[in-house]
Order: C-alpha cells, then sequence, then structure tokens
C-alpha cells in the first residue's frame, strides 16, 4: 500500500449557483467572501475548491472578471489549495464565454459536465458535442485537468468515447454528482451501480445534493472514493439548522474520514493522486 491509499481528497464548494442570502445569509457570493472562506477552509484541512461566481446582483455568473478576482485573492497567499473552476455557472452561454477563464487563469482543475440534461425540469443544461470537444482540448493545451462531471449513466460512457477519440486523456477523474433534479437520485444504489461503470486505473468523487449528503458521503468513503461538500450542495448542517460557513462541513467530514482510519489529503497529495503537473 503506498502512502496515498489511505488519503481522501475532501473538495470543498463554497458558493455554487443557487444558493443565495435569502436561503441562507451565510454563503459567500463575491470573490473576497469567496477567497476568505475557500482560505478557511483550506486552513481546516480542504484539499480542493470548487469555485462558482456571481454577478454584483448576486446572481449565478461566469463573468471572467469575478473569477480573475477570486483566484488572485487565493494566489496571492500562502494557500495552496488545489483550484478547481466551474465551467457551467450560467445556462445559455456560448462556449467561449464558458471556457475564457479555464484558457487564461489557468487552474489545476476546471469541471467538465459530460453530457446534457434537463435543469430542475424547467431549463436545458447544455453540453453539447461541439462544446464538450472544444472544452476537451483546450484543457489538455492548457494542462488543466478535466473533472468529468456526471449526472447520469450515460454520461460515463461519453466520457469513455471522447477518451477514445483523444478529447479526454487517461488516467481520468470522474465526480458523481447525485441529486440534482433531472439527474440520477442520491441513493446509495445508484452510486454502486454508476461506480461499476467506470474504468480502470480512473480515480473518483461523489456527493449527494441536499438530504443525500451524508448517505452518499458515507457511502463514497466505504466504497473508496473521494468526497465533495460545501454551500452549493447542501445548506443545511443538521435537519432545519443552517451551516453558518463551509468550515463546519470540512471539520465535520475530517472527523468521519478519520473514524474510517483514513486521512484527508493535502493539496499536494490530492495533486499527486490526480497525477496534476
Amino acid at each position: 500500500m503506498s502512502n496515498l491509499d489511505n488519503k481522501v481528497i475532501l473538495t470543498v464548494a463554497p458558493t455554487g449557483a443557487w444558493p443565495t442570502k435569502k436561503e441562507t445569509p451565510y454563503v459567500p457570493l463575491q470573490p473576497r467572501e469567496i477567497a476568505d472562506e475557500i482560505y478557511a477552509c483550506w486552513k481546516a484541512g480542504a484539499s480542493i475548491a470548487h469555485i462558482h461566481v456571481r454577478d454584483d446582483e448576486d446572481k449565478s455568473s461566469m463573468s471572467f472578471e469575478k473569477f480573475e478576482e477570486t483566484v488572485r485573492y487565493i494566489r496571492e497567499t500562502d494557500c495552496d489549495i488545489v483550484i478547481n473552476l466551474t465551467t457551467s455557472g450560467q445556462l445559455g452561454l456560448d462556449d467561449e464565454a464558458r471556457m475564457k477563464h479555464v484558457i487564461e487563469l489557468k487552474p489545476d482543475i476546471a469541471s467538465y459536465d459530460c453530457g446534457s440534461m434537463n435543469w430542475m425540469h424547467s431549463s436545458v443544461f447544455e453540453n453539447s458535442p461541439r462544446f464538450l470537444e472544444k472544452l476537451g482540448l483546450a484543457m489538455q493545451e492548457n494542462n488543466v485537468k478535466p473533472e468529468i462531471e456526471i449526472f447520469d449513466a450515460g454520461m460515463i460512457y461519453n466520457a469513455l468515447y471522447y477518451l477514445k477519440k483523444g478529447i479526454l486523456k487517461a488516467p481520468l477523474h470522474f465526480q458523481f454528482v447525485l441529486g440534482a433534479a433531472g439527474g440520477m437520485d442520491a441513493t446509495v444504489e445508484n452510486l454502486v451501480f454508476l461506480k461499476s461503470l467506470l474504468p480502470e486505473n480512473c480515480t473518483w468523487g461523489a456527493l449527494g445534493i441536499g438530504k443525500g449528503h451524508l448517505p452518499i458521503m458515507y457511502a463514497a468513503l466505504a466504497l473508496g472514493g473521494h468526497v465533495r461538500v460545501g454551500m452549493e450542495d447542501n445548506v443545511f448542517y443538521s435537519k432545519g439548522v443552517l451551516a453558518k460557513s463551509n468550515v463546519e462541513f470540512v471539520e465535520r467530514t475530517k472527523r468521519i474520514v478519520k473514524e474510517l482510519n483514513k486521512e484527508i489529503a493535502s493539496p499536494d497529495e490530492a495533486r499527486q493522486i490526480l497525477g496534476l503537473k
């Protein structure tokens, strides 16, 4: 067993595209507060920060300026957390608007949502073959590792197709996103099924949205996967009780991981596990 076999990558997703100060006053929405929250989560032990940004009215956005400001604040500190930027923070944008920050800011990782779906039963979350091919090649050119986000089983087969085509390169890293309206439900049975479809020599993690948060975390850890927490996916620490900080989720996950005789990976260990340059 290598010294990394017992390490769990802990991603924190502090903001997301949907919660506002109306749902919880504790969600960070603007660059300075997002960066400060990520710094606090890093100090608490988080390995990766998955970053969304908002516009000046706190609405979901893919503003390059907001991404640049947030990343700059993080990089100006001693924080070495792995930076993971979303490519899907706002619906209806052209391909270039979804890629500009990846190409110019060169994060360690960026999301690669491997298929389209009916989002929240009200709109289309479009990830066309054209966009996925452009994005995959742009990530290769800029040494940004795709985090292949899977909302449904067919998206795994899309990823395997793009692997064969050279749009993606092994080893792949998957993130199962369970419980989104329009995608697969956050059940342990669904997680076990999805894991059974993965290719050899890949890495993977999972998250459950809302009430599926803890069951999917426990199951992912039991199955040897990595985990994600944060207000993007769940604003409640327990039933009816709002989390006052994303740090609370990080601290709880550390305790759970320790009880399983595992350890949270440092950012540098996460880079090794994921094969990041």
